[in-house]
């Protein structure tokens, strides 16, 4: 068994940075003290190995299925994360894990005594330990759900951002540190080149990244040598950068005669060999290592005087397995504070196990053989694995005053503050929603002040263009540190572009990633910092589906926000086919934890958005999003009563997902529904129906999401209230049904299943074009007069 081990044992004495871009020795650790952490890192490794052994060759699995666990990735972390939380970090720092080290969380957990010992058996079972570190569905501490690779990196970005936010506007405990520990293959995610380029993250000294540079990704060995590169981009982005290449072994022989050759040599070697040499024998490393290159013969001189023990070893001794290089790099970062700092760590991946090196061992699995094998190696009892350290050794003794070190105090919660039901305006005339959007938060400032100063909006800057004008003049821009605003005394500047700690309006640059991601974190606040956030992002609709992964990854994480969409739909009618969204109106439906909405008319708007706004920032909290419309409606054809019992009944069918809008005197012969800015041609379609006599009753959805949760619930399929299906769907009246909206038209399809009706579905299939509103919606049929003719197909 070639397995790497002895490179796990450091020689006693104190390791110095020495060449490696930390810039100073560490010499804050004794030689006692490295001996006691490498113990602990050689349990940790014990641990998260065995919990992926344990569930893949011993817990049982009915189905067949490959259980998994990434044992590769894991072996290459456990040098960094020991350091890190064993020595360095303090309670209120928070860590965002590489989704491929959760076994190490878990296994570093255990020993700090935050994890019983029956989820060790646990991993990647049914409620037990997650896939990837979880922070809603692990009974452990994780302070970041990781698992999309590159999305759990950034969120320590928005993170910092978010915790400065609230702790400018509210009193919340000291934050600390926001670290990332990072695989090198993630770094080719654009989610993170997208975060790091926007200007709030450059003053972020907070941050700290960690990259596990071991070279391999899932299928291949990395090609070309990439750290120098990503180095200067980070750099390059206002980053400071630190890289910790080589171990103290090779450092030293790098001191001898010939060592220059010998580093020269490792430096220029392609990845895929050194990885290769780290698979063959002593002996044939001997002949390659040299290779052909000037200095070959000095290399050879050098390496022939080591034995065998040795010269493996040293192959292997790279930084991010030397614990007190760790551990200098760490407290340079914390040095260089004022601005965010990456730390480069070289390692192998499976370092210590049989398939180090390997380009196929992200999946490999250990033989039972090779697990008790190991066992001796790491001075653990295979009979025992779950084993803690004695309870008066040096090592149970670092373990605890890790765990007080790390111990954090219950933070206060504070309730979101209270929603009126009604904002008293009387929504006249012709507008949008996008128009009634942007006048909602200065009426919400204006009658419910204590609500207002807990919203924040952030957008990709389309601010101005999605109606956040008003409200950044009354509120301000929030950054990181005030900036003079050069355009304050021109007097036709619209938007007042005011910069400080006080704003409550985060403009980004253009990334919808980026926007969804710190909203993700803004409506973490209330559980992170004990204060609840009401955080609130615009984008144009047909960018959703870009942001939708950090999107439902933020709600998966536990954040909670509103997001709205608009303009949407080809009633965008002149930007063309690249801006006009078809297929957002099913995506809000699909999305757990989240409510989607599309408004008709400003009224439904007001209602919508308090609601929303009050489902934030607590326990049982949802997210929501909106798909609004720039196109002007008159506000009259919403009928909305007039007496107060009438009207509260509206708002609460409002929020319950729809209304009956228009009720014929006799049984219907069909009955049209529709929602958003469609609902004019819907209308239009009725009276031209009644006037040739035919009875037609007209139902306005506002959330076609709830309607279809009803249904469900109906069926005994979804916990929830089916009330709504029979206020909306009488089944005296029920009828034939055509569904229309801007939008694809099998998002309104269930409908038939409410009782039973056959019905046409209208809407967009096809990717649209420029041109005015109706000449879209005749291009796409959703127009009054195909409306017209789908109802008189159906009725016959």
């Amino acid at each position: 068994m070639s397995s790497g081990v002895p490179a796990l044992h450091s020689p006693p004495g104190t390791s110095a940075a020495g060449e490696n871009a930390a810039g100073e020795t560490a010499a804050g650790e004794t030689a006692s003290s490295i001996e006691t952490l490498e113990a602990v890192q050689r349990r940790v490794l014990w641990l998260a190995t065995s919990m992926v052994h344990h569930a893949n060759k011993v817990r049982e699995t009915p189905s067949g299925v490959k259980v998994g666990g990434h044992q590769a990735s894991s072996a290459s972390m456990v040098g960094i994360m020991s350091a890190l939380y064993f020595e360095h970090l303090r309670g209120p720092d928070r860590v965002s894990v590489k989704p491929h080290a959760a076994p190490v969380l878990h296994a570093v957990n255990y020993l700090l005594g935050r994890l019983d010992q029956r989820y060790m058996t646990e991993l990647r079972a049914f409620e037990g330990l997650q896939s990837y570190p979880s922070r809603a569905k692990d009974p452990d501490t994780v302070d970041f759900s990781t698992g999309s690779v590159g999305i759990g990196a950034t969120a320590t970005l928005w993170s910092a951002l978010a915790h400065r936010y609230v702790a400018g506007h509210f009193e919340v405990p000291r934050g600390g540190r926001h670290v990332a520990l990072v695989g090198d293959a993630e770094l080719d995610e654009g989610a993170i080149w997208e975060a790091l380029v926007d200007p709030l993250v450059a003053p972020l000294g907070e941050v700290l990244w960690i990259v596990d540079v071991n070279r391999q990704s899932l299928d291949r060995v990395v090609p070309d040598i990439a750290v120098a590169r990503r180095a200067a981009m980070f750099e390059a982005a206002g980053w400071q950068a630190i890289t910790i290449k080589y171990g103290r072994r090779l450092r030293e022989l790098f001191e001898r005669p010939g060592g220059p050759s010998l580093r020269r040599r490792i430096d220029a070697m392609p990845n895929e060999e050194y990885q290769r040499l780290l698979r063959v024998p002593v002996q044939e490393l001997r002949e390659r290592l040299p290779g052909d290159g000037r200095g070959r013969r000095d290399v050879r001189r050098l390496i022939g005087d080591l034995d065998e023990l040795e010269l493996g070893a040293a192959l292997r001794d790279l930084g991010g397995h030397d614990l007190a290089d760790l551990l200098a790099a760490y407290r340079r970062a914390d040095e260089l504070g004022d601005r965010p700092t990456v730390i480069f760590a070289y390692t192998i991946k499976a370092w210590g196990l049989p398939t180090a090196g390997h380009p196929g061992n992200h999946s490999a699995l250990l033989s039972g053989e090779q697990w008790e094998e190991l066992a001796v190696e790491l001075d653990a009892d295979a009979s025992d694995p779950w084993a803690r350290f004695a309870g008066d050794s040096p090592e149970a003794r670092l373990c605890a005053a890790a765990a007080e070190r790390l111990a954090r105090t219950e933070t206060p919660r504070h309730e979101a503050p209270a929603m009126p039901r009604d904002l008293g305006r009387s929504h006249s005339g012709s507008a949008s929603t996008q128009q009634a959007f942007g006048r909602f938060f200065m009426d919400l400032a204006h009658e419910a002040p204590e609500a207002a100063a807990a919203v924040v909006s952030v957008s990709p800057d389309v601010a101005s263009s999605t109606n956040l004008g008003g409200w950044i003049n009354r509120v301000g821009v929030w950054n990181v540190g005030p900036r003079i605003d050069w355009f304050a005394d021109d007097s036709d500047t619209l938007v007042r572009w005011r910069e400080s700690e006080h704003g409550q309006h985060i403009e980004l640059g253009i990334a919808e990633g980026n926007l969804v991601g710190l909203l993700g974190e803004l409506g973490a606040t209330f559980s992170r910092d004990g204060q609840p956030l009401l955080p609130i992002g615009t984008l144009y609709d047909p960018f959703v589906n870009r942001a939708l992964e950090q999107w439902s990854f933020g709600i998966y994480a536990g954040g909670q926000s509103i997001l709205v969409g608009t303009p949407a739909g080809v009633t965008l009618a002149p930007e063309g086919g690249a801006h006009q969204s078809i297929i957002t109106p099913s995506v809000g439906i699909e999305q757990p934890r989240c409510m989607a909405w599309e408004p008709a008319w400003g009224q439904d708007l007001e209602w919508i958005l308090l609601h929303a706004l009050g489902r934030l920032g607590r326990p049982d909290g949802t997210s929501a999003y909106l798909r609004l419309s720039t196109r002007p409606i008159e506000q009259a054809l919403a009928q909305t009563p007039a007496d107060p019992a009438g009207r509260e009944r509206r708002r609460r069918q409002v929020l319950a997902g729809g209304y009956r809008l228009r009720e014929a005197e006799r049984p219907p012969a069909v009955t049209l529904v529709g929602m958003g800015a469609i609902m004019p041609e819907l209308l239009e379609a009725a009276a031209e129906l009644e006037a040739a006599g035919m009875a037609v009753d007209v139902v306005c959805l506002t959330s076609p999401d709830l309607i279809f949760r009803a249904l469900q619930a109906r069926q005994g399929l979804y916990d929830g209230e089916e009330a709504i299906l029979a206020e909306l769907f009488p089944p005296a009246r029920s009828a034939p049904i055509v569904s229309v909206l801007d939008g694809h038209p099998h998002t309104l399809s269930f409908l038939a299943a409410i009782e039973g009706a056959p019905i046409a579905c209208l809407g967009v299939q096809d990717f649209g074009q420029s041109g005015d509103v109706q000449d879209l919606y005749r291009h796409f049929g959703i127009d009054a007069e195909t409306i017209l003719g789908a109802a008189l197909d159906l009725i016959g």
